[in-house]
């Protein structure tokens, strides 16, 4: 099925001067005009809230995100603010408020990290250091312990070229049969007689290649690990579930099936627990399909009493412009009734409005 993608679309006619002027006077003087503030900024894109920011210093001396800060205020200052502010970045802020203080969002972390993209993990690692002055890695490190600390630290590596072994010598970035590295590594690597294997998870596998012979050794390593053994193998869930490329984890996950007669979700479940098995799972479900996961992610920010914000204001302000028309469509369908409504029996005043714009509408 071809993806839909998302509500938030570049405005056409736009003018980055006249948003500005028109913000400005939304909150120039007494009281604050929200609804003028809502009608510019939630029907922009991300690039043209930033040039709109630009054109406020230079036409009128002030900083934008300063003057929204002071005249907004709770979930609605935090969509407002989350919405102007660099999709990448974005993801960072998030990630260091999961972390500092007093107790950790673990969830936060697992969504983010199980959810990106190679690339867009790549950009979060890169950001974080120059944001905060240290790595994402050693945060985790310092927040986090145990597995749930190896899975995150192997899921935020940014994917540099794959270490390979073949018994007497070993490349750095070398793929089998993928045309990489000099004519004398791919003549060893055309005599080996089985696949050559990652030596250790250095971040997630780009490509799409399958070998049909590491596929079903995953799927039995899998097996062997966890269903067929008296406790359960972490490493081994762990290296191939964070090491291996989509198109091979769901062949993975197929031959899983086959072999222990479970699916790969309800093992992890019986054999894995706490936050590990969370994070377990929302791999496994990003690979199978990401928009479902979100679409279960928003249904649990606010079903029952009470509303997890955080996490509706997360998924609702950094998925608005990549895939929401695809979580509403996955939200439906799983739960029967549409985002929209879930969002507008769950929130109120501003902070209703502008989401209920971020979702583009009901089903």
């Amino acid at each position: 099925m071809a993806a839909k993608g998302g509500t938030v679309k570049p405005a056409s006619g736009f003018s980055a001067t006249e948003d500005a002027q028109t913000l400005r006077k939304a909150m120039k003087g007494l009281g604050t005009d929200e609804d003028a503030i809502i009608g510019v900024l939630a029907h922009r894109n991300t690039a043209q809230r930033q040039e709109i920011r630009t054109a406020y210093k230079s036409t009128i001396g002030r900083d934008l995100m300063d003057d929204l800060k002071s005249e907004l205020s709770g979930n609605f200052e935090r969509v407002i603010v989350g919405m102007m502010t660099p999709t990448v970045l974005y993801d960072v802020q998030e990630l260091r408020r999961a972390m500092k203080g007093a107790g950790t969002d673990e969830g936060c972390l697992i969504e983010i990290l199980a959810s990106r993209t190679p690339e867009e993990l790549r950009r979060i690692n890169q950001t974080y250091q120059l944001q905060y002055g240290r790595s994402l890695e050693d945060d985790i490190r310092s927040d986090t312990s145990f597995m749930f600390q190896r899975v995150l630290v192997s899921l935020s590596a940014p994917p540099f070229g794959r270490v390979y072994q073949c018994g007497f010598a070993s490349w750095e970035g070398l793929r089998p049969r993928d045309g990489v590295g000099d004519s004398s590594q791919q003549a060893v690597v055309a005599l080996l007689p089985r696949p050559l294997e990652p030596l250790a998870p250095g971040g997630r596998d780009e490509g799409n290649f399958l070998d049909d012979a590491l596929m079903r050794q995953d799927a039995q390593d899998l097996y062997e690990a966890g269903e067929k053994k008296w406790g359960t193998d972490e490493v081994k869930f762990l290296t191939v579930l964070c090491s291996r490329n989509r198109n091979h984890l769901l062949h993975v996950f197929d031959e899983y099936k086959r072999i222990s007669q479970k699916d790969i979700e309800q093992s992890i479940k019986s054999e894995t627990s706490g936050s590990f098995e969370d994070a377990l799972l929302a791999i496994v479900k990003c690979m199978r399909n990401k928009s479902a996961y979100f679409a279960e992610r928003l249904y649990k920010s606010m079903k029952g009493l009470g509303t997890d914000d955080d996490t509706l204001i997360r998924v609702m302000v950094s998925r608005a412009e990549i895939d929401m028309m695809d979580i509403r469509e996955s939200f439906k369908r799983l739960y029967g009734k549409s985002l929209y409504s879930f969002i507008k029996g769950d929130t109120s005043g501003d902070y209703r409005k502008v989401l209920l714009i971020l979702c583009g509408g009901d089903d």
